[in-house]
């Protein structure tokens, strides 16, 4: 696919003489977990971890967004007592490579499974609108990003078009906002105010409505994605925090978020704060490790080299990813029946370390028992139809996949 590169690269070093420079979020860390790790400095010539490696132009089979199907979970009422559904939510930032998009469509189709895709608004900017200046990052220079965007018209109507097949399938659509800036290209989300994440949302509600008049591509097909399915997210690099972020969520009507980490270890139920349903970045025990991580590909990547790129050890990085998805499966669906989370990206990390894992959990547990892989919102309608005592009582179920077996 055509590059679209974060500005990553060289890790910056702390400790007495070397250490790493990780992304230590928003919130002090729950006891015993690991910093969410995303690099942070990068060097232009370092090789980058988020290029993209095969083009986005082919062939497309896109169906029409009206033949969208309902959701493809149980909407009932639990009685008090009964056990809930297990649920696992599949998400992928970026959302930007034709062949993974296709790829994780036809390993869903079998078991009438659902996922997310988080959207970078700039992937809907072909080198027309990205020369025109049609982005400004909160404190940035025009047209500037901390990933590379851009390209030909082929490579955007590739995009629209994966979009669109992955929404008439039931497929979510959300939000990973537009310029990726974090804390190694300032100033990121951590810095931003209300004002700016406003703006950087204003700017990704365009993109969706206004991509063909910003490229100058009138023959392009539409993009059949309602703006108003857009709920949610996640931030770049999970940076912001509640407080600036509510705001600007409320005020573009979002429902949920998926970035802050968790206050305390282990998986548990989500919950509203503020009017806002949180999905927190669970921190949980990996067998592979022996010890705790938060579940996100990447930040399994900086746990076992410290995210540098070794090919070889791609065998045994998959066998721990798909371990420690097994034990959250696990403790989950013989637990608290609380959503597991399978954070990924598209990427092809250490020898495309995380999406072979990534599909064979989907593959071996979607369709199981009482094994839902639904998305953000449809797992919100289940939980809004409970009787709210009903709820309560799961969400005070305490955390699973928290300590060893």
């Amino acid at each position: 696919m055509r590059a679209r590169y974060l500005v990553i690269g060289l890790v910056v070093v702390l400790a007495a003489v070397t250490g790493v420079l990780i992304y230590q979020g928003n919130q002090s860390q729950a006891a015993g977990s690991l910093p969410l790790a995303v690099t942070s400095g990068a060097s232009a010539s370092s090789s980058d971890a988020y290029a993209r490696d095969e083009s986005t132009s082919g062939a497309q089979t896109v169906a029409p967004a009206d033949s969208r199907p309902p959701t493809n979970i149980p909407m009932t009422k639990l009685a008090p007592g009964d056990k809930p559904p297990q649920f696992i939510i599949f998400s992928f930032d970026g959302a930007g490579s034709h062949q993974r998009w296709n790829e994780f469509m036809a390993a869903a189709e079998p078991t009438n499974s659902r996922f997310t895709g988080f959207l970078s608004g700039i992937y809907l900017l072909g080198d027309s609108a990205k020369n025109a200046g049609a982005y400004t990052g909160p404190g940035h220079a025009t047209g500037k990003a901390s990933i590379g965007y851009g390209g030909p018209e082929s490579d955007i109507v590739t995009e629209v078009n994966d979009l669109n097949t992955a929404y008439s399938k039931g497929h979510e659509i959300g939000t990973h906002y537009n310029g990726h800036f974090c804390d190694d290209n300032l100033p990121g989300g951590n810095q931003w105010t209300t004002a700016d994440w406003n703006n950087e949302l204003d700017q990704f509600f365009t993109f969706m409505t206004d991509w063909k008049k910003l490229n100058g591509y009138p023959d392009a097909p539409d993009l059949k994605v309602p703006v108003d399915s857009i709920r949610g997210g996640r931030t770049p690099c999970l940076t912001g925090s509640l407080e600036v972020l509510t705001p600007a969520w409320k005020a573009h009507n979002m429902t949920y978020d998926s970035s802050m980490p968790a206050p305390k270890n282990g998986i548990f139920w989500p919950e509203q704060v503020d009017g806002i349903w949180e999905f927190y970045m669970p921190q949980v025990y990996s067998p592979g490790f022996e010890g705790m991580t938060t579940a996100m590909d990447f930040n399994f990547w900086f746990k076992f080299n410290q995210g540098k790129e070794e090919p070889d050890t791609a065998p045994e990085l998959r066998d721990i990813v798909k371990k420690t998805y097994d034990y959250m499966y696990d403790q989950a669906y013989n637990g608290n029946r609380a959503p597991v989370l399978i954070a990924n990206h598209f990427n092809k990390w250490n020898g495309d370390s995380f999406n072979p894992p990534a599909m064979d959990f989907m593959k071996d547990k979607c369709g199981r028992p009482d094994t839902y892989c639904a998305t953000y919102q449809d797992v919100i309608g289940w939980m809004e139809l409970q009787d709210p005592a009903v709820l309560a009582q799961l969400q005070g179920q305490a955390p699973v996949a928290a300590t060893a077996p």
